[in-house]
């Protein structure tokens, strides 16, 4: 495994309590065992991720010790590419968008409980709508919504910081397609939408 030593992950937060989050970045670039790009990994001391390659796409799963996810995820995404620039970050797994059976594995229901829920046959209604059909039968849901709304409305733990991938994942489309807006006046308007945004996070 490659990374960072445990102790060294976020200096400015190595009094802070640590846990360990596990995930995967999927990447585009070559591939992360060839000898050059693996001895960069290495001496930039990143043994904690496994490296390799899934159906032809480059791949790093981290379990990465940080106070939070969003702090682990960046972390990696800017350590691996500081080390080896040829590899870039594309999108964080596990996957944002799931489909029924999924939302029933995450959630230790029934595949029947959760086609219950979606149809607002049991629960209060309200079940979030799907955002995409693969076909005519299998439709997709963004899980942060589906977990916001078992938290909120079902008060039914689920895993946590799922809106954090989805931001970060997010982040990372902006990145990698934001370059091919049609036009440069297009771009401007987004990147000023874009500023207006990071404003309000910050403050």
């Amino acid at each position: 495994m490659l990374g960072r030593s445990r102790g060294e992950l976020i200096p400015a937060l190595t009094k802070a309590a640590m846990t360990t989050h596990t995930f995967t970045l999927v990447l585009s670039g070559p591939d992360p065992t060839e000898p050059d790009v693996l001895t960069a990994l290495e001496e930039a001391g990143c043994n904690d991720a496994l490296l390799g390659m899934r159906g032809g796409i480059p791949f790093a799963d981290f379990d990465r010790e940080a106070p939070s996810l969003g702090d682990a995820v960046l972390s990696a995404i800017r350590d691996l590419e500081s080390a080896a620039p040829s590899l870039i970050a594309i999108r964080v797994e596990p996957e944002e968008f799931v489909t029924a059976s999924s939302i029933a594995a995450r959630t230790g229901r029934t595949r029947e409980s959760v086609r219950l829920l979606i149809e607002g046959k049991r629960g209060p209604g309200g079940f979030p709508l799907p955002v995409a059909k693969i076909d005519g039968r299998t439709r997709l849901w963004r899980w942060a919504e589906v977990s916001q709304w078992l938290a909120t409305t079902l008060h039914v733990s689920s895993p946590s910081e799922s809106a954090t991938l989805a931001a970060i994942n997010a982040w990372l489309e902006v990145r990698r397609y934001g370059g091919q807006l049609s036009t440069s006046q297009v771009r401007h308007d987004f990147a000023d939408l874009l500023r207006e945004q990071l404003d309000r996070l910050s403050a």
